[in-house]
């Protein structure tokens, strides 16, 4: 398996800022998201939904992979509210399995009838900004070391597309169109 934090520094093209931090080139993390992304595919095969930067309820970027079934339900049963993972993500940072989960409204035992019975939750947050993401398997629970690299992945976007300040217009529509495309493959 790929170790996604290695793959995705390993190809960085960074720039140093006035304030000492540093700035991938722009050009390279469209590919370097889109490489990422790609990786979470494989490492959630049952599919993810993955929400950066958040303000209230909406991210200002949104990638989803789960069966379009069930976006589907969740959105028409209004899930978002009574979801688990949405409350311990705005509550907690870093990772925790669904099954160490409360779950009194039963949107993780629904999500297991459509085929996504074991998964993760995983938060980042840095200067008051949150992103948040759930990621599921249909047969086994995700192990430590895919738990830390979901983790370390989920960072390192989230770092990334922080500073939309840094991003360069093409790249935040870029950012966007990827966002429509991995949720709406076809679009």
């Amino acid at each position: 398996m790929t170790n996604i934090k290695a793959m995705y520094h390993g190809i960085s093209n960074e720039r140093p800022l006035a304030t000492g931090k540093r700035v991938k080139d722009m050009s390279t993390s469209q590919l370097e998201i889109s490489q990422v992304l790609g990786e979470l595919n494989k490492l959630a095969p049952a599919g993810y939904a993955l929400g950066f930067h958040i303000q209230y309820t909406t991210p200002k970027f949104m990638f989803q992979t789960y069966k379009k079934e069930w976006l589907e339900y969740y959105s028409q049963n209004g899930l978002l509210m009574s979801d688990p993972m949405v409350a311990w993500g705005f509550e907690q940072a870093g990772a925790c399995r669904w099954s160490g989960l409360q779950d009194p409204a039963g949107v993780l035992v629904k999500a297991a009838e459509y085929g996504m019975r074991f998964g993760i939750v995983c938060a980042s947050d840095s200067d008051g900004s949150r992103s948040i993401g759930g990621f599921s398997r249909e047969d086994r629970e995700f192990t430590d070391l895919e738990i830390s690299t979901i983790t370390a992945a989920v960072d390192d976007l989230h770092a990334n597309t922080a500073d939309q300040a840094q991003l360069s217009d093409e790249t935040i529509e870029q950012l966007k169109k990827m966002s429509v495309m991995v949720t709406h493959p076809g679009s």
